[in-house]
């Protein structure tokens, strides 16, 4: 796992996404939904959009790796995460390969 914040301070979101191609992308950044969409991120990539309140890193842990446990494999797939569900939808991309 690479924080973004110390591999790259300061880019834009087009450059992140450019650079994570092929890795799961965890933000709570709601604009990477809409990046991802209009940029047709690679149907290798995923992104998980946290909506819940970011309380502790213990937390945020605790969610995403049951996340994680809950699929096999999350390429091509957008999803929005909170506490109690998971919401997927599959990206532009992996719809044409």
């Amino acid at each position: 796992m690479l924080w973004v914040v110390e591999e790259q301070p300061g880019p834009r979101g087009e450059d992140v996404l450019a650079v994570r191609e092929e890795r799961i992308i965890l933000t709570f950044d709601k604009d990477f939904g809409r990046l991802a969409f209009q940029h047709c991120l690679p149907a290798t990539c995923g992104i998980m959009l946290l909506r819940f309140p970011p309380r502790s890193p213990a937390a945020i842990t605790r969610i995403v790796l049951s996340a994680l446990a809950s699929r096999e494999t999350w390429e091509g797939t957008f999803a929005v995460i909170d506490e109690k569900r998971i919401r997927l939808r599959v990206l532009p991309s992996a719809r044409r390969t």
